[in-house]
């Protein structure tokens, strides 16, 4: 007979010093009460000879022994307790593998019984009550195997759940102790699904950290926010002879090219009269008014005054970049910086669409969006998730001061690039469908770049492109850019009517980060992110990034 352990947990004490059970010379500190549970495992299979390819290839050990020295009722501290869930986990393990090897044992002997030459030796009846017996057998082992699936859903919740409970516990301890570095994170609450209302509520009650509250109608853009270089239009979009105008941070702009072909970003409104620049057209380098013809340059200098006495007149322009494709502006105050952030795709990729789309609702939602996947099951049931299976656990794995990392279970990696840029490349082996459990072990790769300007309080103008590292021929299929674009505006509706109703909510008083869990580490630390560049703070987490030289 086996014996295993499992994990009872109690949030209600995770705050509160608990007795240690361990001499002080091992130095055990405040513990989480865990008792351990001995039961009885089931049975373990008789063993095959080693001739037999199934017993050599699931010839694992059973764990369960290992657990013996475990006293039921016992406090144990944290480490003791994540011993007893990695022990818990490989006790799944081998069960499942337990139960596997008896399927595979099943088949191997229907097949005997149903083997041309044993039929000659065999009547009916004999065969007819063989195979009874091993559909019986096959129908137990089958119920075994769902329960294994069950054990190991049970257990991964649990380690999830302690892992809030680890947070809960030593992140406090470490800002005490003043370890926290400059890219800690700020704190807020992460509530466990298991977890009932009573002990969510004294968690709440003694936890000294705050929640996330983004809530209420959306305030105007803070100055701070503006200090970045943003891109606001594709190169490819921009010829010589076209502008393109945008509203960035609630003011109108216009671009276009200058004389000696490079862009330049000016206010989208006439110092004459307030008419808008980009009604009009541009003549050998200058934007020119379409109400009495006054031209301005790059710099926003009007260089011509038809009709009327030459005046030293200038409109407001921001300084304006181009480069790997893309026009970038720097709309605040403060001295432009010198680098900026590369948005190419890895190599090996081609660009295969670039398009761009202005929507009704803040950028801060739209990446709050953007940044979470564990909603595509759901919500993305007609396009590139459609028939997607619902995991038992979703999770963002990240460093501890990161803005990038990959989901687990799917092959996807992601990274936020302040300040309004998500990049992520998806591992896919045929369109809508996904392979493997991490990009690199996917040979086909899709990347994308989703930059959400700011344009107003409720207004964001995204730009999207889209690389492939496979089939560079379809580069050159004519329309073919229509038919993404299509595909593009498909997933984006599925979201768009559910973030609109976020928006709606969040302007008459609900909190969109009201319950935060694990899979939303990614958005969490944008908020946090934003909320530093926004109050001023001397140090802004997760500031580590990769920049290029101007």
């Amino acid at each position: 007979m086996t014996t295993v352990a499992a994990l009872s947990l109690f949030p209600n004490l995770v705050f509160r010093p608990s007795y240690k059970f361990c001499s002080k010379k091992v130095g055990v500190r405040d513990g989480f009460k865990v008792l351990a549970v001995f039961g009885e495992g089931a049975s373990e299979l008789e063993r095959k000879s080693s001739s037999n390819v199934w017993g050599a290839i699931f010839d694992v050990e059973d764990p369960g022994p290992r657990r013996t020295q475990l006293v039921s009722g016992k406090l144990l501290d944290v480490n003791q307790a994540l011993e007893v869930a990695r022990l818990d986990l490989q006790y799944c393990d081998w069960r499942a593998r337990q139960d596997l090897l008896t399927i595979m044992l099943l088949h191997d002997k229907a097949v005997e019984v149903l083997n041309p030459l044993a039929r000659e030796f065999k009547s009916i009846g004999t065969m007819k009550k063989e195979l009874a017996e091993l559909q019986e057998e096959l129908a137990h082992a089958h119920q075994q195997v769902h329960l294994s699936e069950a054990r190991v859903a049970t257990a991964l919740d649990k380690l999830a759940y302690m892992e809030a409970l680890v947070n809960e516990k030593l992140l406090p301890e470490q800002k005490d102790k003043g370890t926290s570095g400059p890219t800690s994170e700020p704190e807020y609450e992460i509530h466990s699904p298991t977890t009932s209302s009573r002990n969510a509520s004294q968690l709440q009650t003694k936890s000294q950290r705050r929640s996330l509250n983004v809530s209420g109608p959306v305030k105007p853009y803070n100055p701070c926010l503006k200090n970045f270089w943003y891109p606001v239009a594709f190169s490819s979009d921009l010829k010589d002879d076209t502008m393109i105008p945008i509203d960035c941070f609630e003011e109108p702009w216009v671009i276009f090219r200058g004389k000696d072909g490079q862009p330049g970003c000016v206010q989208n409104t006439c110092a004459h009269r307030a008419c808008p620049l980009h009604l009009g057209s541009v003549n050998e380098g200058r934007i020119q008014c379409p109400y009495h013809g006054w031209e301005y340059s790059t710099d926003g200098k009007c260089e011509k005054m038809p009709s009327t006495r030459m005046l030293n007149v200038k409109i407001k322009a921001l300084p304006c970049f181009e480069r790997e494709g893309m026009i970038w502006v720097w709309p605040g105050t403060d001295p432009p910086k010198a680098t900026i952030p590369s948005l190419l795709p890895p190599p090996g990729f081609r660009i295969h669409a670039e398009i761009v789309m202005e929507l009704p609702v803040e950028h801060g939602l739209l990446l709050d969006n953007l940044l979470d996947l564990a909603h595509a099951p759901f919500t993305h049931t007609s396009t590139f998730a459609k028939g997607w299976p619902v995991p038992s656990l979703v999770k963002f794995l990240t460093p501890a001061s990161g803005l990038e990392g990959y989901w687990d279970p799917y092959p996807i990696d992601m990274e936020f690039r302040p300040p309004c840029m998500v990049l992520s490349t998806v591992g896919i082996s045929k369109p809508g469908k996904l392979e493997g459990t991490s990009t690199k072990q996917c040979t086909t790769h899709l990347h994308q770049l989703h930059v959400c300007l700011p344009s107003s309080r409720q207004k964001t103008r995204l730009l999207y492109r889209m690389s492939l590292d496979f089939a560079p021929w379809l580069k050159h299929v004519p329309l073919m850019h229509l038919l993404w674009r299509y595909f593009a505006e498909q997933v984006l509706n599925e979201d768009l009517r559910l973030v609109l109703g976020q928006q709606d909510r969040m302007i008459n008083g609900a909190n969109v980060w009201n319950w935060p869990v694990s899979y939303d580490k990614l958005g969490i630390r944008y908020r946090l992110w934003r909320d530093a560049v926004e109050r001023g703070a001397d140090r802004i987490p997760f500031t580590k990034q990769i920049d290029s030289g101007l």
